[in-house]
């Protein structure tokens, strides 16, 4: 058993709280987890140094027993989230520091995302919309997770408000079954799309522009077949400094408080499930919600 006590965790919590409430680094001098058994691990550090929004650096090895950790400060202000917005339809364009993020590039989402994909047998679909496209990441995935043969045989829809996102998108999918669209998703019906057999959107729905429990309720209504899934993914977490930091911020909250992200999570898993769909909930720094029509395998 290990000998660490709740007590020494406190302490050292509160006191990497202090000394970074005056400095931007902190380092400070550990028994190596590697050849001390009964002591801290790197893993618990790591979500010390997250938890205080701080990055950790390569640690630095002093003897066989003992390492340097130095904590970094992350500067909380550069994020997209806190970013000035000056045209609105291009909050996350190419210029903007949300396009500068790859989501597949985190472990944590990779695996969840692919997942979802995995428990709807994305490769058996037919058409697959998807709202907030932004420079493409979700179709990225798919491409990469089935065979070429099939993937040109799907229809890929991807609506964004970016018009340099969307550029963006095209040269990367080059293909006569991969189309974009400049629209406002309020206005979705307005596109005369075809029903979509598969409805991915990550991210978007929680946007303050967008009704999200009447607008969910109408994509299943009016744009989802009947043998049709969803693959909703709602954020916990903040982006600092190009660092996916776990925990959903809320509004006059100075720590995360994730009310509102589990109201949405669960309104959409009472709904859907109402609606005969078999829905799991999944993810950590994104929760992702998958639903597929009960009775219906594809």
């Amino acid at each position: 058993m290990k000998s660490f006590t709740t007590q020494k965790l406190l302490e050292i919590t509160t006191w990497i709280e202090k000394e970074l409430q005056e400095k931007e680094t902190l380092s400070f001098q550990v028994l190596n987890p590697d050849n001390n058994s009964n002591v801290i691990g790197y893993k618990a550090w790591v979500n010390l140094a997250e938890l205080h929004h701080c990055k950790m650096l390569t640690p630095l090895i002093i003897n066989e027993q003992t390492i340097q950790l130095t904590l970094k400060k992350l500067n909380i202000n550069d994020s997209f989230h806190a970013a000035p917005i000056e045209k609105q339809e291009e909050k996350y364009g190419i210029e903007s520091k949300f396009f500068n993020i790859n989501k597949n590039e985190e472990p944590t989402f990779l695996h969840a995302y692919k997942k979802a994909l995995e428990a709807v047998k994305v490769q058996n679909r037919k058409q697959i919309l998807n709202l907030g496209i932004n420079k493409g990441d979700e179709f990225e995935l798919i491409e990469q997770l089935i065979p070429k043969g099939i993937f040109d045989k799907i229809k890929f829809i991807g609506i964004d408000h970016s018009q340099t996102a969307l550029t963006f998108a095209k040269e990367r999918f080059p293909k006569d079954n991969v189309v974009f669209y400049k629209h406002d998703i309020n206005r979705l019906s307005e596109l005369n799309l075809k029903k979509s057999d598969l409805i991915i959107s990550i991210g978007t729905l929680q946007s303050p522009s967008i009704n999200y429990k009447p607008f969910l309720m109408s994509l299943v209504q009016e744009h989802l077949t009947y043998d049709g899934a969803f693959i909703l993914g709602f954020p916990n977490s903040r982006w600092i400094e190009g660092e996916l930091i776990y925990g959903a911020k809320a509004p006059n909250y100075p720590y995360s408080e994730m009310s509102l992200l589990f109201n949405d999570v669960i309104f959409a898993k009472k709904y859907l499930q109402q609606k005969k769909f078999r829905v799991t909930i999944t993810g950590r720094e994104y929760i992702f919600l998958t639903a597929t029509r009960i009775g219906i395998s594809c």
